[in-house]
Order: C-alpha cells, then sequence, then structure tokens
C-alpha cells in the first residue's frame, strides 16, 4: 500500500511480492513453496520509534484499522507459520496482508 513520503519502502515490498510469485512459480517443481506475510502497523520497537507509546497519534492509527487496533508480533508469526505447516503446500504465490483490514482502505503513520 502506497504511503506518502515511503517510496523506497513500498518498492521494496513491491519487489519482494514480485519475486515471490516468480520463485513461486520457478521453484513449485522441487516442492518448494514461496509465500509472503506483509504486516499492517505491528506493536514493535521499530514502530514505538515512528510512533510513540500511548500517545494520541496511536490511539488515532489504532481506530483507523477495521479491526480497531494494532497487531502484535503473535499475529504475524501465527501467518508464517500458517505457510511452514508441510499440510499447507498447495499455496504458493500468495501474499498474505496481516493488517487487520487497514490494506482494505489507507493508513497514513
Amino acid at each position: 500500500m502506497g504511503v506518502p513520503t515511503r517510496t523506497a519502502y513500498s518498492a521494496t515490498k513491491a519487489g519482494i511480492i514480485g519475486m515471490a510469485r516468480t520463485w513461486a512459480l520457478e521453484l513449485a517443481q522441487h516442492g518448494i513453496t514461496v509465500n509472503v506475510v506483509a504486516p499492517g502497523p505491528v506493536q514493535t520497537d521499530n514502530f514505538w520509534g515512528i510512533i510513540e507509546k500511548g500517545s494520541a497519534r496511536e490511539a488515532e492509527l489504532a481506530k483507523r484499522i477495521p479491526v480497531g487496533c494494532l497487531g502484535t508480533v503473535r499475529d504475524i508469526s501465527n501467518a508464517f507459520l500458517y505457510f511452514c505447516d508441510p499440510e499447507n503446500g498447495f499455496v504458493t504465490g500468495q501474499t498474505l496482508y496481516v493488517c487487520g483490514g487497514g490494506s482494505v482502505g489507507t493508513l497514513a503513520l
């Protein structure tokens, strides 16, 4: 999702998604799946370096996320665990947005 002033970040994410789709096609014959997890705002040290913990800006951002809260590291790790499970080997070349519905609209940090 595009956000003003984040050209490099947006380009990098788009590149990763494109590479994963290509690798999914190239590696499927070897039994290797390739997928992407695209997190929304997640409570990490990096996030708190941008948004002050407990600030009005944090509360406003959480209100704009459809599920009404910021993500956690556990939310993201659960998505990775799904892709790592051998039972899910029919899924490849996909991007899973773990964002509380934020990717449906725009969320400017």
